[in-house]
């Protein structure tokens, strides 16, 4: 078994080194600080352009709570050049697509078009960056449509609800203590010159990375960049977060009424930030726990003892010290508490023995399948670079990934479970219909 395994990651790790190299990463920056990141694919006749603003919910404070994601939506409603809703209409026009997505730490914006059709994208990006309008009117009618998002999925999505006051109990003084839809209150006032003040600071060139991926050509890029882009002057950099979450002494418990047919469960454990030693061993750990019906936790609790309906596990990316989420829904007439309890029997199984070999190198060839996978696309290519550059400090980092995976040992998982999945350190939430039970 275990001379298949590894012949089968040495294959997939030589496919991968034939398939993209850091070489083939081609990198410039502007006069203004923007920061390109350019590849070439000719695989297929388009391109795309992933634009990564370092700024989420963490760069906020009460008063302003919202205005990343905001932004997020401000920026499809014209500036000087493309007006209102002629953003997505000329992009669409040109046979191109685009989205967005806001998180605690960086708003991103994606876009998608025939390589030809890359000098419009420029200029459309060179617009709003530079030129965002902030009119009063628009404001207002989009201050309503994030008012109604946020209402609509507090009141349709228990996990949002039950999620927003476990991380809100978990932090108490670092900036992740709030969602990043902001509280209503904040929403309902931010002033004119909160928005221009953030608009100006956080949509700097200098405060931004540009990955371009594709059938184009660097020199192609750089010229573009420097005709649309370059002109937009730098900004003075951010204010460093410099809040530190102090460290959880005890057990935090939250319950929170909603009406559900079952209880939802939601468990919190303080985790480092991404750019640190433990990242991937706890990255392994999340699917040993959770990844396939043959999880530990899936197939322990939904499929052997039949608990919950469902289960799985969160751990993203992130600046700043964050949490490995664990979520689970009971099953029908399940006690809330016997499933939680259920979760730490299976947690204190892999503290106290550790996994077997047979796991660990499931999962090791698992990520390097699917590593594969997103680096034979110029979306993941794009969306892989972006991120190992963002939050680990240089995108060649990404491509030490599959070795990283590799050297973690099975002690290295055991240790990383018994170093954060303590009592002390958890915070636990249970959203159900009656709080009085």
């Amino acid at each position: 078994m275990k001379k298949i395994t590894l012949f089968l990651f040495l294959l997939l790790t030589v496919s991968i080194n034939a398939q993209m190299k850091a070489d083939d990463v081609k990198t410039f920056t502007l006069k203004n600080g923007m920061k390109f990141l350019v590849v070439e694919d000719f695989s297929i006749p388009n391109a795309n352009m992933y634009l990564f603003y370092k700024v989420g919910s963490r760069n906020e404070y009460q008063g302003i709570t919202g205005l990343s994601h905001f932004f997020e939506h401000m920026m499809f409603n014209g500036a000087k050049k493309y007006g209102p809703k002629q953003f997505d209409q000329t992009m669409e026009f040109n046979g191109g697509a685009n989205n967005a997505y806001t998180t605690k730490d960086v708003t991103v914006y994606t876009n998608w078009f025939p390589a030809n059709a890359m000098e419009i994208i420029f200029d459309l990006e060179g617009d709003r960056i530079s030129s965002l309008s902030i009119d009063p009117t628009i404001v207002e009618s989009e201050r309503g449509v994030v008012l109604s998002e946020r209402s609509t999925g507090l009141e349709n999505s228990p996990w949002r609800r039950l999620s927003e006051s476990v991380e809100a109990t978990a932090f108490q003084e670092h900036p992740y203590h709030w969602s990043v839809i902001g509280y209503e209150d904040d929403m309902k006032n931010w002033k004119q010159q909160d928005l221009e003040r953030y608009f100006k600071m956080y949509y700097a060139p200098n405060n931004c990375v540009v990955v371009v991926s594709g059938a184009i050509k660097t020199a192609e890029v750089k010229r573009l960049a420097e005709k649309y882009l370059e002109p937009i002057p730098a900004q003075t950099a951010p204010p460093k977060i410099t809040i530190e979450e102090p460290a959880q002494t005890g057990e935090r418990r939250i319950t929170v009424q909603k009406e559900v047919a079952n209880p939802y469960l939601m468990i919190a454990y303080h985790t480092p930030e991404t750019n640190h030693e433990d990242y991937y061993a706890l990255n392994i750990l999340s699917d040993i726990l959770s990844r396939g019906q043959s999880s530990r936790l899936y197939s322990q609790l939904v499929n052997e003892q039949q608990l919950a309906t469902s289960v799985f596990t969160d751990f993203g990316e992130s600046f700043n010290p964050s949490l490995f989420s664990i979520y689970a829904i009971a099953n029908k007439d399940i006690n809330h508490l016997d499933l939680e309890n259920a979760i730490y029997v299976e947690i204190e199984k892999i503290k106290n023995e550790g996994i077997s070999e047979i796991e660990l190198q499931k999962i090791k060839n698992q990520k390097l399948m699917e590593f594969y996978n997103q680096v034979e696309t110029i979306n993941g290519k794009s969306n892989n670079i972006g991120t190992y550059e963002v939050f680990f400090g240089d995108y060649k980092k990404m491509f030490d990934a599959p070795n990283n995976y590799n050297k973690i040992k099975v002690a290295d998982v055991q240790n990383v479970a018994k170093k954060y999945f303590t009592k002390s350190n958890r915070t636990v939430g249970i959203l159900k219909t009656n709080v009085e039970e």
